[in-house]
């Protein structure tokens, strides 16, 4: 079959509301500086007219989608499956995917959409509040196997573990990926996902993921290790390739039992949302694309730094073809 996509995204769909707080404002929300914390839509509607007066943005957003929307920055061709609502919000989701170029098209239901209040303060520290709406009802009907099929990778995010629907929704898309011969790439996510699936993710390296994204903290909480390079061998022991993130300090690839060290990028931080997906977007891209993993790693730390040095995980000026293959021009 063609290859009609370089990726198929699966995960949550939420639009990401952005607002600059001050540290007192967080404060008197007593939610942890600098986490993710899931809340239900009454205390969303409250933390959103707290914020009434305050500038906001908003874009298409979660894990998995800002790392597809990053991918067609790059020009990259995608596909998507994630459920929205019926509404407003749901209809700004879709519109804001298609008109970047990203293929999605499971159906809308009734019921509220998804969305992330990211609180973001002088530090550039970012406090996510995530209330997941009807994303929360992506099941394994609305995988499209013939879409898999098309794909010439899978990119499954770890948050989708926290729901039975949506977890099994990950499932056959893993499945379905093995079962046309297609590379699945999983992102861990958050070091809280760790604690409560250790196990199965553990279970999911070894038999169906061909490529890990995680950071030092996940990594450290898989393997029980501190030493960047050790922690980064023992999951390639078990994975066929790992990228990850050391945040100033760059990332490591292994591929090939060989440790590729990536360097990191200097920037005055604003705002981290999205670091990481944006580097997902820059590795995948490579390796669908022809770079080889030390080029696809540099454009991928050129990108994530990009994006830390602005407001917002999308890239408000995006790279440019020249600036592309200029990048890649290190081996």
């Amino acid at each position: 079959m063609t290859n009609r996509y370089d990726v198929y995204g699966v995960g949550n769909s939420l639009v990401d509301i952005q607002a600059h707080v001050s540290d007192e404002f967080l404060a008197s929300l007593q939610y942890p500086k600098g986490g993710m914390s899931l809340v239900d839509e009454a205390v969303q509607q409250q933390v959103l007219a707290a914020l009434n007066g305050v500038k906001i943005t908003r874009c298409a957003g979660g894990s998995a989608a800002n790392t597809m929307m990053g991918l067609a920055d790059f020009g990259g061709k995608g596909a998507y499956a994630g459920k929205t609502g019926a509404d407003e919000i749901g209809q700004f989701f879709l519109e804001d995917m298609r008109k970047i170029g990203i293929s999605i098209e499971v159906p809308a239901i009734s019921g509220q959409s998804g969305t992330c209040v990211i609180l973001i303060t002088d530090d550039a520290q970012r406090t996510m509040l995530t209330h997941l709406g009807v994303s929360s009802q992506l099941g394994p009907d609305d995988i499209v196997e013939e879409e898999i099929a098309a794909a010439k990778h899978v990119y499954v995010e770890g948050y989708l573990f926290t729901g039975d629907s949506t977890k099994q929704a990950a499932l056959k898309a893993m499945d379905l990926a093995k079962k046309h011969n297609v590379p699945v790439a999983f992102t861990v996510s958050d070091p809280f996902l760790i604690d409560l699936f250790r196990d199965e993710f553990w279970q999911l390296i070894q038999d169906s993921v061909d490529l890990l994204f995680c950071n030092l903290d996940e990594a450290r909480s898989l393997t029980g290790n501190e030493d960047p390079v050790d922690c980064a061998h023992a999951i390639h022991h078990h994975c066929r390739n790992v990228a990850m993130t050391l945040g100033a300090d760059g990332s490591i690839l292994m591929h090939e039992q060989k440790v590729i060290p990536i360097e990191g990028i200097p920037t005055t931080a604003v705002d981290t949302t999205g670091a990481g997906d944006m580097y997902a977007a820059g590795i995948l891209y490579g390796i669908t694309n022809g770079l080889t993993w030390q080029q696809s790693g540099h454009l991928a730390s050129h990108a994530a730094s990009r994006v830390v040095g602005q407001l917002g995980a999308r890239l408000k000026q995006p790279f440019t073809a020249a600036e592309v293959a200029e990048l890649c021009r290190i081996d």
